[in-house]
Formats: C-alpha cells, structure tokens, sequence
C-alpha cells in the first residue's frame, strides 16, 4: 500500500523555506532529529501551505499561512496549534503537535510542527489498488461519520477548551459573517449570492442547545486511512476552522462536500469526495446515521445543507479571488470560479426544496 501513502512534491515556486534557519529551528525545538533536512511540500491543499520534513529519519509537517491577501483569523497558527495540544490526548484522531514560533527570523510569520500520520488519504478518485467495492465504500463512508460523530461527543470543558470559541450565536455569526466575505471576495465573473444570503438570514433555527467542539472542514480527504486495514481511520487533519459550535454545522460543511451521482455534472466533476460512487452513502443516509448516533434532532437540515453549499462557495470565491488578482499563480485555483456559480445554483435548489 506503500504506493497510496499522501504523495509529496517539490516546493513550489515562491514558497520555499529557508533550511538554514528551519534547521536551526529544529535542533532547537525538537529532540531527537539529527542529519541534514529534506524539505518537500504536500501539493494537494488550498489554503494553508503544508511541507513534509525529514531529519535524521524522523518525520514532521509543518503548517504556515499562505502567501498574500487572507482573512484576518482564518489561518491563525497558534490557534490550530492550540487545539491540537487540547484535543490529541482525548481525540487521538489529531496529529501530536511538536512546536510552535511566531519569530519572524525563521519565515517571516507564525508556524507550526507535528508529527507525521502515515497513511492513506483519499481525494479525488478511488485507487484501484484498494479493492474498494460498494461495500468496501459503504463501511468507509459510516465510518466517517461515526468519527465525526465521537468528536462531537469530547467534552470541551474537560479538555480545556471551554474558552476557545463563542457557542452562543453561533449559526446567526456565521451566516452574516460568510455573507460579508462572499461579498468582499466576490469577483465580476461570479454571482450576486443575494437571494441565497437572504434566505439563509431569514430561516436560521434556534440555538442548539448542546454546542461542541467542531472541525468546519470534516472530509474524506482530511482523514488518513490505516494502509494495513484501509477502511480504519487512524487521522483527522486540517484544524485551522475548528472552534465551539452547532454540531449541525459541523455535519452541513460535510454534506456540502457530500456529491452524489444524480448531482450536476459540474459538482460530480469538482468533487473532493469519492461519495458519488455505488455504495457510500447518500446525504440522506449519512444525515439520519449521524442522527442515530447523537439521539439529535435532525429535521432543519435544509437550512444547514444551504448554509454548508454556501459556505463552501465563500471558501472556493475567497481561494479564486486571490488567483483573479494575481496573488497566486496556482493554476488549480482557475477553475474555482465556476464551482461558485455551480454551489450557489445547488443551494438554490435546497431552498425551493429541490435538492436531492
């Protein structure tokens, strides 16, 4: 399975490290690496800039911002540093943060290190190698769930992390404030999204009455996969969104990504998520799962799918702005701006309750 691991790549031009300084750092702040450094860089994400390091046979990733225009805490290190520190010890799914700086000697903003989880991440397409078959990929897409399921079950206080978000008003902060950023970001060539901001103001729910710790980018492609029993996740990765929070919108952020074979072409086309192949679970299926799992209500779903459709256009806008202006010269980002238009239109259809 060793060929199914998470590929690495060399770093891109424009956004290399100084090893110098880095190893430096290392021999510092980590026990144990001793040898010269190999720095490559995970080629896959949109937002945060990941790199694989290597020093005397140990493995690390390290996480920066991206270069460029950014949303004032939407890459917040030490945040997602701090999270990891609470979370590990009771969530082992995270990653084992090693170190943290904000010293601007080393690359000119705050980073941070954790160890590596070796193992199978699944993105665009489902490797032959596997041997997936519709079963393979029913179990896989319950066990997502079901993951997700028990980090909504941590209980934050005990974890520390009773301060690190604002569970109350929390769903009517997040529609008026991804609502000022769509706007922000939008470009000539996408749509207005007004109707869509309209209706999500209009018809938010009541305050859940049991907020959690939430991930905000819980998918298919975030979790590692055990390359000894493929259908066992060993990972969650990804932080940088985590906060306090209607679990529900947890779930939305996920079924945006959840595509399904009677979608749009356009979405089936742009999906991160294998779930549109014979055997995951639909939407529906994954919603009234979560839902036997938590004993929680699950009957406004309409409004989180909408609200998850949209937030993901906002992510996907926010991505391609920066590529419009030519802050990035990241060719995947060209394309973004038709998945706008297309998740928009999807979110449409949810709220004239023609959406599957």
């Amino acid at each position: 399975m060793s060929e199914l691991m998470d590929q690495t790549a060399r770093v891109r031009p424009g956004e290399e490290l100084d090893a110098g300084r880095l190893e430096a750092f290392l021999r510092q702040n980590i026990s144990g690496p001793r040898g010269p450094l190999e720095i490559r860089q995970f080629p896959s994400g949109y937002s945060n800039l990941t790199y694989f390091l290597r020093m005397g046979g140990r493995e690390m990733v390290l996480r920066r911002p991206p270069h460029g225009t950014k949303a004032k805490t939407a890459h917040d290190m030490g945040r997602e540093f701090k999270v990891l520190s609470a979370l590990h010890p009771v969530f082992p799914y995270c990653p084992k943060p090693l170190a943290y700086s904000e010293a601007p000697d080393i690359m000119g903003c705050p980073f941070y290190l954790m160890e590596r989880i070796k193992g199978i991440i699944l993105r665009r397409s489902l490797p032959p190698e596997l041997g997936f078959g519709p079963d393979e990929l029913r179990r896989l897409t319950r066990r997502l769930v079901e993951v997700m399921a028990e980090l909504h079950a941590v209980d934050f206080q005990a974890a520390g992390l009773g301060e690190f978000g604002k569970p109350q008003g929390y769903v009517r902060r997040q529609v008026e404030g991804w609502s000022k950023r769509y706007r922000a970001a939008r470009t000539p060539d996408v749509p207005g999204g007004e109707a869509v901001m309209d209706w999500l103001a209009q018809e938010m729910p009541p305050e859940s009455p049991t907020p959690t710790v939430i991930h905000n980018d819980f998918k298919l492609d975030n979790v590692v996969l055990d390359p000894a029993d493929p259908l066992k996740i060993i990972g969650v990765l990804d932080w940088e969104m985590a906060t306090l929070g209607d679990p529900l919108m947890d779930l939305a952020c996920t079924l945006a990504y959840w595509v399904q074979a009677d979608d749009p072409p356009e979405l089936v086309g742009e999906a991160s998520m294998i779930t549109h192949l014979p055997g995951s679970l639909t939407r529906r299926e994954a919603v009234e799962y979560y839902g036997q799992l938590t004993g929680r209500i699950m009957d406004r779903m309409d409004f989180y799918y909408c609200f998850g459709l949209f937030r993901l256009a906002v992510i996907a806008q926010q991505i391609y702005y920066r590529y419009y202006h030519g802050q990035t010269a990241d060719g995947r980002f060209a394309r973004l701006g038709g998945a706008v238009g297309a998740l928009l239109a999807k979110a449409r259809s949810v709220m004239h309750g023609t959406a599957g």
